[in-house]
């Protein structure tokens, strides 16, 4: 049995703190042709099964959180627990699809069980059908999420992930010996280091942001909605600007939100949306191991700047800024000194953090890098595939950016009752996009003799 890492126990802490949210981070592969029969269906995901123990284990939690939650077989597996087969109303067409991943959003898992399931819509409009994996976040973060996600396509002779189930054992007697023998001469520099990245990390969280209306108490249905970019379009502006593609995509999202906030007659000064970035500290070594692996950094999006090319070059200063201070490294760092705390102590401190009513962050916005080269799923192709996350701590929307061969899709998940005008994020997003893109090319264009 494998213990979870505390950022793992961390969000089974986070949910269990608030009855409205449900940790689940999914993906909607959108797939061409007929769907294949339930037997054929179940029999592959049998087969993806075998290839990872894990999807058959359980989180097991000892008695006033004593010891660390630990991945336990679970004795009564049905693989038909996990798999769904819905059918969607006419004109089965992409906004009902949406409801239907706003509606399972909103589930939680199981505990008795293994937590993640499989929706089969086999009656997409156009001659298509889809299928949404999710799984929890205690289990996955964004890279592992698409890692388990490609484990259930069709996999090609000697390509495709393996996953592994466990993560490197706690350090034994020996290694703490050796430690604690190095604590003296190691101890002050490790903890100046980490003083002096994670100190403005801190105070931005301490600090009271303006406020706005994307941070406060959330209900229990969310929203959906999706936009897209491509990937030649977003080279093209990295390659005009000298950004990369990361700040071209949260230049976007600021544009979004911008947009919504004129659009809500609130003002759109600096400050107003403090946005938290995950940044993935997977080695390409642990590619394949299912947990979590992040970090993250806490800009401020420039939504007070009207002009676009001048909001993408305040978007490249900030996060250069908020990396070259190390802030990702250290709060890894952090969360590897929490390893060797008592676990009892871990669970309390994710629990009185839950319970923190947070005004400082208003937005998440992920960037995934998913897979490059076309997918197929029971030798149909994989057209599209969506991303979608959920909300919690007062984030009353989270925006899931994930590429797939030439493809970007922002997928962005509300609260149902404070969000109704989520269809403009989804706008602003692609306006934001189409904006630089136009002059980037008018930067191209003015080069040219």
């Amino acid at each position: 049995m494998a213990e979870l890492h505390p950022l793992d126990t961390g969000f089974i802490e986070l949910e269990d703190s608030d009855r409205h949210i449900s940790l689940g981070i999914g993906a909607v592969a959108i797939v061409a042709g007929e769907p294949p029969t339930r037997d054929e269906f179940t029999a592959a995901l049998a087969a993806g099964l075998r290839r990872n123990p894990r999807l058959r284990q359980r989180v097991r939690r000892a008695p006033w959180d004593l010891t660390a939650p630990v991945w336990e077989d679970d004795p009564n597996f049905d693989l038909a627990h996990h798999i769904r087969w819905k059918a969607l109303p006419r004109p089965a067409d992409e906004e009902s699809l949406r409801e239907l991943v706003a509606e399972e959003l909103a589930e939680r898992f199981d505990r008795d069980h293994p937590l993640w399931e499989c929706l089969v819509v086999d009656n997409l409009a156009g001659d298509r059908w889809a299928v949404l994996v999710r799984a929890h976040h205690c289990m996955v973060d964004g890279i592992s999420g698409v890692t388990l996600f490609e484990n259930f396509c069709d996999r090609v002779a000697g390509d495709g992930p393996v996953l592994a189930s466990e993560r490197p054992a706690r350090p034994g007697l020996a290694d703490l010996a050796v430690r604690a023998a190095r604590l003296p001469l190691d101890a002050p520099r490790l903890a100046v280091s980490m003083l002096r990245a994670l100190a403005p990390v801190l105070y931005a969280a301490a600090r009271p942001a303006a406020g706005s209306s994307f941070n406060g108490p959330i209900g229990r249905q969310r929203r959906y909605a999706v936009a897209r970019a491509t990937l030649p379009q977003i080279r093209e502006i990295r390659e005009a600007f000298g950004v990369t593609v990361n700040d071209v995509a949260v230049a976007a999202v600021a544009s979004a939100y911008r947009a919504v906030l004129l659009r809500r007659d609130e003002q759109p000064a600096h400050g107003t949306v403090r946005v938290l970035i995950p940044v993935s500290m997977r080695t390409a070594e642990a590619k394949d191991v299912l947990d979590n692996r992040v970090s993250a950094l806490l800009p401020i999006l420039p939504v007070e700047v009207a002009d676009p090319l001048e909001r993408l070059t305040a978007v490249h200063e900030q996060i250069s800024v908020h990396r070259s201070r190390g802030e990702a490294d250290a709060q890894r760092s952090l969360l590897s000194l929490a390893t060797l705390l008592p676990s009892a102590m871990v669970a309390w401190t994710f629990r009185l953090a839950s319970h923190y009513p947070q005004h400082t962050v208003s937005a998440l916005a992920t960037n995934v890098p998913g897979p490059r080269h076309p997918l197929t799923m029971h030798g149909r192709e994989v057209l599209e595939i969506l991303p979608c996350i959920p909300i919690a701590m007062r984030l009353r929307t989270t925006i899931a950016i994930l590429s797939y061969a030439d493809r970007l899709v922002f997928g962005i998940t509300g609260d149902y009752d404070s969000t109704p005008d989520i269809d403009l994020l989804a706008e602003g997003i692609e306006t934001g996009v189409a904006e630089l893109l136009s002059r980037s090319r008018s930067v191209v264009l003015s080069d040219r003799p």
